[in-house]
């Protein structure tokens, strides 16, 4: 038996934590696209 297996630190769904990851990796690059927006408009 794998030892590992016995002493889970984590009982959460994986699909949820890797939609979590997702999400917001994408929320953080669009705040900085939207920054980046953002600064074009105000430098022109």
């Amino acid at each position: 038996m794998n030892e590992f297996k016995n002493d889970i630190q984590s009982k959460t769904n994986d699909v949820i934590d890797s939609g979590l990851g997702f999400v917001f990796s994408f929320v953080f690059f669009f705040v900085i696209f939207f920054i980046g927006v953002v600064f074009s408009i105000v430098g022109q």
